[in-house]
């Protein structure tokens, strides 16, 4: 994650790699909550939609939180958080009973031009405000609906997660193991060239693996992967510029060993979107001819 002092040593050109690893409680309780984390989501996948979305709209409530905290310009953030909260559980109960994406969407950018409005009476940030509602409110519409609407939706969702986490844990694991020059120091210090290869390949490999089990064609399944997880690693890295931005390390502290919620969900959120719009606009099958 960022760190709050861009002249820091960790905002060098290169990262030092293996050498430089130290034991720390993060290997213990990074993995463990991650895998908890993703054995919920998986087991919640297997009732019906509603209870997948009810699971998001909580996910996004406490991320509304860490947003406005984050992006505050004084103490009095709780309207924003209670406005995108409203827009959120409005916007995923219309696309629930309407089975409609266009009147969940209309009332997140609804929202986005009421807070904008109310934050100017507010001394907040009118702009930031604003993006909070959509930047939330689009994932959690577009999560819902990849559920709820296509045939396969539980199966569809895993693969986008299986995509997201294993980018995520790819570019760790090798940015940490081989260091070399680092991709953004100055707005994300801890990325690494290696680690976002690393992850993307580590993608493409998991999900043309999830592909190939399902009878699907895995070289397109790790071909897609492979220029998909480029989304999750540029929601990585907007993240980071808005907490630099802010001057913070991390959204939050809830979850051990990954920070804040927004820290745990930044690289879902562009590919959640892109995902919705390839599968329901260009009707892109994200199965590869799965049989199973």
């Amino acid at each position: 994650m960022s760190s709050p002092h861009p002249q820091s040593p960790a905002a060098g050109d290169h990262a030092p790699g293996y050498r430089a690893m130290r034991w720390n409680m993060d290997w213990i309780t990074r993995p463990l909550f991650g895998l908890v984390l993703a054995g919920l989501a998986i087991l919640v996948l297997s009732y019906a939609p509603e209870y997948f979305a009810m699971l998001v709209v909580a996910i996004t409530l406490l991320a509304a939180y860490e947003w406005h905290r984050m992006v505050r310009r004084s103490e009095n953030y709780l309207p924003g958080i209670l406005l995108t909260g409203v827009a959120v559980v409005l916007a995923v109960f219309l696309l629930m009973a309407m089975h409609q994406a266009w009147p969940a969407i209309l009332v997140v950018f609804l929202g986005a031009g009421i807070a904008a409005g109310l934050a100017r009476f507010q001394d907040q940030h009118p702009a930031w405000q604003a993006l909070g509602v959509i930047y939330l409110g689009l994932p959690a519409v577009a999560l819902v609906s990849l559920r709820a609407f296509p045939e396969r939706g539980a199966l569809v969702i895993i693969g986008l997660f299986l995509i997201v986490w294993a980018t995520d844990t790819g570019a760790l694991i090798f940015g940490k193991l081989i260091g070399g020059p680092r991709m953004a120091p100055r707005l994300s210090p801890g990325k690494t060239w290696a680690g976002t290869i690393g992850g993307s390949v580590t993608a493409a490999i998991v999900f043309g693996l999830y592909i190939l089990l399902l009878n699907g064609v895995f070289w397109s399944a790790a071909l897609f992967a492979l220029l998909f997880s480029i989304l999750a690693h540029a929601g990585d890295l907007f993240e980071s510029f808005v907490k630099r931005r802010f001057g913070l390390k991390n959204s939050g502290s809830l979850i051990p060993g990954h920070g804040g919620v927004l820290d745990r969900m930044d690289s879902t959120i562009f590919a959640s979107i892109a995902l919705a719009i390839l599968i329901f606009a260009a009707h892109f099958d994200i199965l590869f001819g799965a049989t199973s």
